[in-house]
């Protein structure tokens, strides 16, 4: 298995200080989310979204993966965080054990993070969910403390 834990991408880190992600739900940037594989391999080195290894095209499921639905930015006490509305793909019959987060709207299609599902996520011919944690400063999918 290729994917080892879930992880922001270090060009993510490096992108946030030059401004190329908005998170801004209505005005911001497109976010997606792609399945892939057990024989993708992603590290913290990963800069951009990448067809190698995808899940097969199943249902409403297609190459590049679904649109997120962001949850604009806030914080709490001293951290800021953001999330995405859960996506289903229908109709689908995907394995998947892991998923990156990519910004569809930047040059390049550059990288946020991956996600290592822990192993075989499946669906046949059904409905294939990412749910996301709560969009808190303690589970969002995203914070800097």
């Amino acid at each position: 298995m290729a994917f080892s834990g879930n992880f922001m991408c270090t060009s993510f880190k490096v992108e946030l200080m030059k401004a190329v992600h908005n998170f801004t739900n209505g005005t911001g940037n497109t976010f997606k989310l792609a399945l892939y594989d057990n024989s993708a391999s992603f590290t913290a080195a990963t800069t951009a979204y990448t067809a190698t290894n995808e899940v097969a095209n199943s249902g409403t499921y297609s190459a590049g993966g679904g649109t997120l639905t962001n949850v604009t930015p806030t914080s709490s006490g001293t951290t800021a965080f953001t999330d995405f509305a859960d996506l289903s793909f229908t109709s689908a019959t995907i394995t998947a054990y892991g998923a990156m987060i990519y910004n569809d709207s930047a040059a390049g299609d550059p990288s946020v993070c991956i996600l290592d599902f822990g192993g075989a996520k499946t669906s046949t011919n059904g409905t294939f969910t990412i749910i996301f944690p709560t969009a808190d400063s303690t589970s969002a999918i995203i914070r800097i403390a």
